[in-house]
């Protein structure tokens, strides 16, 4: 059982964190290429945050789907 109170996770918030493609909006392939540098940290887990549909009037915290990902 993952024991939450005791690990390190990382939090991400995809939409800035890296930008892969040069659009101005980070992205799961910017995800996926920092994976090494948050495993060398030694987390436990990682957080992404908001990453539900979304008309961005909150920075992705409007959810207007709760089915959908963020197509961003």
């Amino acid at each position: 059982m993952f024991d939450y109170k005791h690990a390190v996770i990382y939090q991400v918030w995809p939409r800035s964190f890296c930008d892969t493609n040069s659009d101005g909006i980070g992205d799961i392939n910017g995800i996926r290429n920092k994976l090494s540098h948050i495993h060398s940290l030694h987390c436990d887990a990682i957080w992404l945050s908001p990453v539900y549909a979304s008309p961005n009037d909150d920075y992705g915290y409007d959810i207007s789907d709760y089915y959908s990902v963020n197509p961003e």
